[in-house]
């Protein structure tokens, strides 16, 4: 087989940065659209179950997230350093910190698979998780938590891919599985000819066994080597030190998201205060907010991929550049995409809810009332991409710390508690945090100390085998 090259994947470290930035943006959002496509899809075909099942969905839905964040550090970690690599075009560096961050991603997320799946309902009982809905939200979390390997595996192909600048090949396969899960998912919800209905763990057997599929493929990409990169089965045996320097880079983002998925659990308890209409509605209202969030994500790891390969070819004017851009466009696009959710929350809503006129109400309320704030969290994802790609990962960590603990948290508990808008007063805290964090991260970004970092030279990181 041939070896990869340089010329399998764009060079974005020369020609306009606008255009190199939405080179990547555009099909990572897009194949993140289609990720989040699991979760509407389900949404879709649960809420035809009711009120309690879109509930029981709901509450699990944070925990599941708080495990994927606890891996997914590790392929952002992966992903800036094959970028480095990649930019400085050392390509037998680029294969070996993409095989090493494998072995590690994969061995942390057995671990996490198999005891999260017997503590899955003492994590219940911690949220407060009542027993109208216990037994359905157990059923559904444990199938996802089973499928946690498969999940971290296809993350980190994404990632390594996206530290290569090939984004378009991870946005095929995300398509691919999307529509089969949407076959899978009435077929194992409701059942049909000899397949029995399952209910919500339906749902989560089909999103993983079509996360299955997609880890299939995409080691069969990296595998062939066609794609920027090639893994070799020699290339998996450990190399301890190389897997130590990414562990120490990762563990801030696996923190940073984690702390992100900590504290939807903390709203989500807040909510499940006020009884199962107003957690289904946090539960509709929030996975709508996060769709509009997506072109955000998006450009945020866009640009960290831009700003590793640019420092990376030793071009850090170009990077700084590129954090500009990023956070322009993605305050500009968010406010964009506010907009047309105030605009449509009604129908989008009653989409994915159908029969429950109070729940759909209230859904409708929230996101009208956090959609206008949207266009702020562009622009503390685009500096926390920034920060990411320089390496500096435990500044993105503490901006995430203090935007969800020390801002959103403690508002959302004052407002709803203490105040006469009562649960409505977990509706106004994202406006509230989104815009205070933003102000923090734009300040944090102008003092221009962010790729001050001590990220190590992909040469000092790994010792490639013969």
């Amino acid at each position: 087989m041939p070896a990869p090259n340089a010329s399998a994947a764009p060079n974005l470290t020369q020609g306009p940065i606008l255009r190199a930035l939405l080179t990547l943006a555009v099909p990572i959002v897009l194949a993140n659209l289609l990720q989040t496509g699991y979760q509407l899809v389900d949404a879709y075909w649960v809420g035809r179950l009711g009120a309690n099942a879109v509930a029981a969905v709901a509450v699990s839905f944070p925990i599941s997230f708080l495990l994927v964040a606890l891996g997914s550090g590790f392929s952002v970690a992966g992903s800036v350093l094959v970028a480095r690599a990649f930019g400085a075009r050392d390509l037998p560096t680029v294969n070996h910190v993409a095989a090493q961050s494998l072995v590690l991603t994969l061995s942390l997320s057995v671990l996490l698979a198999v005891g999260a799946y017997f503590a899955s309902p003492l994590l219940l009982g911690l949220i407060g998780v009542g027993p109208d809905i216990f037994a359905e939200a157990n059923q559904f979390q444990r199938v996802l938590f089973l499928g946690l390997p498969l999940n971290f595996g296809f993350l980190m192909f994404q990632a390594l891919m996206r530290g290569v600048g090939q984004v378009r090949i991870p946005l095929y396969i995300n398509l691919l599985a999307l529509a089969l899960n949407f076959l899978l998912d009435p077929l194992f919800i409701y059942g049909a000819g000899p397949v029995p209905g399952l209910g919500v763990a339906g749902a989560a057997l089909a999103t993983v066994s079509t996360q299955a599929l997609s880890v299939v493929l995409g080691l069969g990409v990296m595998l062939r080597g066609t794609a920027g990169l090639r893994l070799r089965f020699r290339g998996f045996r450990p190399d301890t030190a190389l897997m130590l320097r990414t562990f120490r880079l990762g563990a801030p983002s696996s923190v940073d998201l984690s702390a992100r998925a900590l504290g939807l659990s903390v709203m989500t308890t807040l909510a499940a205060g006020f009884g199962t209409t107003v957690l289904a509605t946090y539960g509709i209202g929030s996975r709508l907010l996060a769709l509009g969030i997506i072109p955000a994500l998006g450009i945020s790891l866009a640009c960290s991929t831009l700003v590793a390969q640019n420092l990376g070819a030793r071009r850090p004017d170009r990077a700084r550049h590129t954090a500009r851009y990023a956070i322009a466009t993605s305050f500009v696009g968010l406010l964009l995409v506010g907009l047309l959710l105030f605009a449509a929350a009604r129908p989008l809503v009653r989409f994915f809810l159908a029969g429950d006129e109070a729940v759909a109400t209230d859904a409708v309320e929230f996101v009208r009332i956090a959609a206008a704030s949207l266009c702020f969290t562009g622009v503390q994802q685009s500096v926390s991409g920034s920060l990411r790609g320089a390496g500096n990962t435990l500044g993105a960590m503490l901006l995430t710390i203090i935007s969800t603990w020390v801002l959103q948290f403690p508002i959302a508990w004052y407002l709803s508690s203490h105040t006469a808008l009562g649960f409505r007063g977990l509706w106004w805290s994202f406006v509230a945090a989104n815009v205070l964090a933003a102000i923090l991260a734009l300040l944090w970004f102008l003092r221009g100390s962010w790729q001050q970092s001590d990220l190590l030279q992909p040469e000092a990181d790994a010792q490639v085998g013969g």
